[in-house]
């Protein structure tokens, strides 16, 4: 029976073996990461003001998100329709086509961001496009 038990307690032995932890990331990746995030934060001020709504709002949780449903001409309390499962991520595509929409872009450019959210914020707020919806 111990001949039985061996092949198990060696695989269960070796799999707590203590591994090495992993090395921190790279000054230069904490960098590239930072100037990442700078530019997606500039990209959606630079959305809010063209929208005629504050900056600073972008920096604000949750409040940024009424924001962008209020730019989308999406009712404010679609906020908790983000808390159910699932329902969440269909709120934030209609969200995003609203807001393509309501910035004179068509169905390309929302799929864009949909699916390609660092590119398409960027050339949305640094672009040519304006306002051209209604606020919801």
């Amino acid at each position: 029976m111990s001949s039985l038990l061996l092949p198990i307690l060696q695989a269960a032995s070796s799999a707590m073996e203590i591994q090495p932890m992993p090395e921190p990331p790279s000054t230069l990746s904490l960098l590239i990461g930072l100037a990442f995030i700078v530019v997606l934060i500039a990209a959606m001020w630079k959305v809010f003001t063209k929208a005629g709504e504050p900056g600073w709002a972008v920096l604000v949780p949750f409040y940024n998100f009424i924001v962008l449903l209020k730019i989308s001409g999406k009712p404010w309390w679609w906020l908790l329709l983000c808390l159910i499962p699932f329902v969440g991520f269909v709120v934030m595509i209609i969200a995003y086509v609203g807001l393509a929409k309501n910035f004179g872009k068509g169905v390309g450019f929302a799929i864009g961001l949909i699916l390609l959210s660092p590119i398409f914020f960027p050339i949305l707020g640094f672009g040519s496009a304006q306002f051209q919806g209604t606020k919801g």
